[in-house]
């Protein structure tokens, strides 16, 4: 991705999504390999509270998008 920026002549969108497709290669490679979360019926408990912060992280974000989308709204009125 670095060479593909500081070439040039790529659109915007592709570069976006290699950008993007790269992070989460490195996000899967750094929770297998360092982490070493797998479906073992050792990792179980690890998995579970891995899900439940991904979970929790997503419900405050989209939340957070949501109200202040919200109050947007209200404050065009």
């Amino acid at each position: 991705p670095f060479g593909m920026v500081m070439a040039g002549g790529f659109s915007r969108g592709l570069l976006v999504t290699v950008i993007a497709i790269t992070a989460v290669a490195q996000v899967l490679v750094q929770l297998v390999y360092f982490l070493h979360m797998n479906t073992s019926s050792e990792q179980r408990w690890n998995m579970i509270a891995f899900i439940y912060t991904i979970l929790c992280i997503a419900v405050l974000l989209i939340g957070s998008v949501w109200i202040m989308n919200y109050l947007h709204y209200n404050m065009m009125i």
